[in-house]
């Protein structure tokens, strides 16, 4: 099935009308890292949205080429590519601005996101006859549930299409109480389809909740699968080393501190030579040092960031320079991200450098 795609101003803006007005809830995403966040406002040229992040992450986080969104609505989970504009005030609260998607895209292939992991619940539903049912929900989704009965033969006594009673106690603030139609039977399993739809409000507290699931399962996956390709990478030689190009032995030391898990960190000068060497040991992730903004020194990194090429990620690491010339530069080069290294760096880069690990984190192609 084919991704879902809404075009159109108007239609764009009532949806995410509705969003503001519900304070729903978004990710933001990069290829990297991943914040949560509120609707707040849709103005003409922009959506208002919670800070939910630290200073830091806003500015280096979210200053990215690929930033999206994601969000709930209705029984959808929609996506749209964005970029931040700056800071407003809404309420007399401090906001991100950013900019509205010209499209948005539903990519979830099946017709509603089930959650497969919704611990022990007992479901109850009721047939034709008002006579009444125990069963384990097995999943459930903004449009159905499926049910499993631990010692009765459902088949026995529903059919497809009967019109059930459902109640599902899923959390304190999700309660369902509604009707249904049975859509799939077989042995003790049940297939129901919430018909009619569920009201408003609960529709989007359940697809709120689902939306969080979903986003938990994806963020289990990627850990999962990047595990994988690192010892899938490991077993075929491949590396996880992460190569800092610079003179200064104090940004060594403390880098060193701040990404006490990654061991595999070492200096080289920067000069083709010694990167050329340390291209043909294998680099999972550069780290470009840059001291200070003057005209050489960009000539120079520069020049190294051609060398890597696409043969693997960098950082454009910058100490002594706004963060805004370091931005600039670094979109310049393609570097993957850029950081200015203050005297008190907080936890936000390691969490970058794990993400871009993550996500580069590749089976080494066979010689």
């Amino acid at each position: 099935m084919a991704a879902t795609v809404i075009t159109g101003d108007m239609v764009i803006r009532e949806i995410l009308g509705v969003a503001c007005a519900n304070r729903e809830l978004l990710i933001l995403v990069t290829p990297y890292l991943k914040f949560e966040s509120n609707f707040l406002r849709l103005d003409p040229d922009a959506l208002h949205i919670r800070i939910g992040m630290s200073a830091e992450e806003v500015m280096y986080g979210l200053r990215n080429p690929d930033l999206r969104f994601r969000f709930p609505h209705l029984t959808q989970f929609l996506e749209g590519r964005t970029r931040m504009i700056g800071f407003g005030v809404h309420e007399g609260r401090r906001t991100i601005r950013i900019a509205l998607p010209s499209t948005l895209q539903d990519d979830e292939l099946r017709r509603n996101y089930r959650v497969e992991r919704v611990g022990r619940i007992t479901v109850t539903f009721s047939d034709s006859r008002f006579e009444l049912h125990t069963a384990q929900l097995q999943n459930i989704s903004p449009g159905g549930a499926r049910f499993l009965s631990g010692t009765e033969n459902i088949e026995g006594f529903v059919r497809p299409g009967a019109k059930l009673h459902i109640t599902i106690p899923l959390t304190e603030d999700i309660h369902i109480n509604w009707t249904g139609v049975a859509r799939w039977v077989q042995d003790r399993v049940l297939g129901i389809e919430f018909v009619p739809t569920l009201p408003t409000a609960l529709l989007g507290n359940l697809s709120r909740w689902v939306f969080k699931k979903r986003e938990e399962d994806k963020e289990r996956i990627e850990r999962a699968a990047a595990a994988t390709l690192h010892e899938v990478a490991m077993v075929k030689g491949g590396s996880t080393q992460v190569v800092l190009l610079s003179l200064s032995s104090e940004v060594e030391s403390t880098l060193k501190e701040l990404l006490p898990e990654i061991p595999l960190l070492k200096r080289v000068p920067p000069t083709s030579q010694a990167l050329k060497e340390a291209l043909g040991e294998g680099v999972a992730l550069f780290l470009l040092h840059l001291p200070g903004g003057n005209l050489d020194e960009r000539r120079r990194l520069k020049s190294l960031a051609e060398t890597i090429g696409k043969q693997a990620p960098f950082v454009l690491l910058g100490t002594d320079i706004e963060s805004g010339p370091l931005f600039e530069l670094a979109n310049d080069m393609k570097a993957v991200g850029a950081y200015v290294l203050g005297p008190k760096p907080g936890p936000f880069f390691q969490r970058l450098v794990q993400g871009i690990l993550r996500r580069h984190s590749e089976t080494p192609k066979e010689g």
